[in-house]
């Protein structure tokens, strides 16, 4: 008799364990489900405050519509990636983005009627406040899928992890151009 409850404990302890990582990894997995969605909701809103901006820039600025036409064509490749939830493409198009942004702003300075603009300043202060936040959830999006990452890899869990189809996600990475000091002269030399 007890020759065969030690043979169900025997059987048991792995069982349990592979439970328990089964549900760990699950876990993980929405984990990042969620900070994607975090990400996504700021992009979102972005994505519907930049054609405001452009609109309110061309009223004042109407010899810099290859700036204007810049960011718009970075707004609709960080939509078409944000659509498709294609990570990599997602980081080159916001690099993109941000360098188009970084331009636009730049290039008001020498439009004193557009800076006094009080829908102009609305704008700008709501979509930097928006960069700084998809900076921030970037981040906390990148620390849940490198936690998920290692989980996958690691043994035993890496056993229940292919078993039950867990992969792991790509992380968000910054462009190389993102990470260079920003040359102002050249921004101000236009």
């Amino acid at each position: 008799m007890s020759g065969l409850l030690a043979f169900f404990i025997v059987l048991a302890i792995p069982a349990i364990y592979a439970i328990f990582v089964f549900n760990q990894l699950v876990s993980l997995k929405h984990n990042v489900g969620k900070a994607w969605s975090n990400i996504d909701i700021l992009l979102k809103q972005r994505h519907d405050e930049l054609p405001k901006l452009v609109e309110t820039c061309k009223q004042y600025m109407q010899f810099e519509q290859e700036t204007l036409e810049k960011v718009m064509r970075a707004r609709s490749q960080v939509a078409s990636a944000r659509e498709t939830q294609n990570i990599a493409a997602l980081g080159e198009a916001e690099n993109a983005l941000r360098v188009g942004l970084g331009n636009l702003f730049a290039v008001a300075e020498a439009y004193p009627e557009l800076k006094s603009n009080e829908t102009f300043l609305h704008l700008q202060g709501r979509i930097t406040g928006l960069e700084n936040a998809i900076a921030d959830r970037r981040e906390f999006y990148n620390d849940s899928v490198n936690v998920n990452n290692v989980r996958v890899e690691q043994f035993p869990d890496t056993l229940v992890a292919r078993l039950f189809g867990f992969r792991q996600f790509p992380l968000l990475r910054f462009a190389a151009a993102e990470k260079r000091d920003v040359d102002l002269g050249q921004l101000f030399a236009r």
